[in-house]
């Protein structure tokens, strides 16, 4: 059985990818964050296709995720985006609030170059 704060945030989620989905011009950068690490991938909805992803197992291995580390995988995210032609996209929080790790993730996919 689910706990009220994992029913509030499913709740939050289902909001969200109600009102946005990405496309081929314009995918949607969806976060996933665990108590040790952080994950973020550019999908393509109208395909089904994950374009780039990134996570802190890429960029500290054997680290457990904190704020530097997250705002190095929104910036290798978008390096890798870059090369893939990609430079627009749409911010999915995926539920969780726009703070700590996940402003420092988006923070830095913006000072690599993506906008959103």
């Amino acid at each position: 059985m689910a706990t009220q704060k994992e029913q509030r945030r499913a709740k939050i989620k289902k909001s969200i990818r109600g009102r946005l989905s990405g496309t081929t011009e314009r995918p949607r950068l969806s976060v996933f964050r665990s108590n040790t690490t952080i994950y973020a991938q550019v999908i393509d909805d109208s395909k089904g296709h994950t374009l780039v992803s990134a996570s802190s197992l890429e960029v500290a291995k054997g680290k457990s995720a904190n704020v530097q580390i997250s705002k190095e995988v929104g910036k290798k995210l978008a390096e890798k985006a870059l090369q893939s032609g990609i430079t627009q996209v749409v911010f999915d929080r995926n539920g969780y609030l726009y703070h700590g790790k996940i402003k420092s993730l988006a923070d830095g996919a913006r000072e690599g170059g993506l906008n959103f």
